[in-house]
């Protein structure tokens, strides 16, 4: 089932259809005042995340994809085809994970096919849907190539793996880094407020002034 965890009249609205096995959080961007959209994240199990795109009659323009993992982009070439999409993301030194996208599938047991973006992203990029621009953080450790996007009129970011609800991402996979990972979230996401609203990869919405305050993996050091 989908949720919306923010919606504004003549916003931006983001609809959450949990995906793969992994419970990971595909989210829809849909911008109310051209009802333009885009997908983040599409790991997986189109068929859901394309009936809800339907359901509110959205007109898909893009896919923006925050870093390489299986449970994040492994329906990406399907739905890029399907639909005739440009792909934006993510930073390019995540090729190497989008290069073994279908062997991590099998591992993982779910389907994925390599692809190369439209666009690779990099810190200080923009990304637009509909009427509203997103800007793009680089947000290594998790992935080296892992990328945020972030609202800033509304006060929201789509954080993919960086962060989450009372965690942080794994720093175990290749080329993924702990300290480099803990750099990302306080020097880049923390800076943009306390009020700040984020969606993660995984679990529900929470806020960087709470995650500051009470996440175990940040409140020391």
């Amino acid at each position: 089932m989908a949720t919306s965890p923010q919606q504004k009249p003549a916003g931006l609205q983001v609809w959450v259809v949990p995906v793969t096995p992994l419970a990971q959080n595909c989210s829809i961007l849909h911008c109310t005042k051209t009802n333009e959209g885009a997908v983040i994240d599409p790991g997986g199990d189109l068929d859901r995340v394309l009936a809800e795109v339907d359901k509110h009659g959205i007109d898909l323009k893009k896919i923006l994809v925050t870093h390489g993992h299986i449970d994040h982009a492994g329906a990406v070439a399907d739905l890029a085809e399907l639909r005739g999409l440009p792909i934006e993301g993510p930073q390019a030194e995540d090729s190497f994970w989008i290069d073994q996208i279908e062997e991590s599938g099998r591992m993982y047991g779910v389907p994925g096919k390599k692809f190369e973006p439209t666009r690779w992203l990099k810190d200080g990029d923009t990304v637009t849907v509909g009427v509203h621009e997103l800007a793009v953080l680089h947000c290594p450790g998790h992935t080296p190539g892992h990328v945020v996007f972030v609202h800033l009129q509304q006060r929201f970011a789509i954080v993919g793996d960086v962060i989450f609800a009372g965690g942080i991402g794994r720093s175990d996979f290749p080329r993924g880094d702990h300290d480099t990972l803990i750099r990302s979230i306080k020097e880049k996401l923390f800076p943009l407020g306390d009020d700040f609203t984020f969606l993660s990869g995984h679990g529900p919405v929470s806020t960087f002034g709470q995650e500051r305050k009470t996440n175990p993996f940040l409140v020391n050091g």
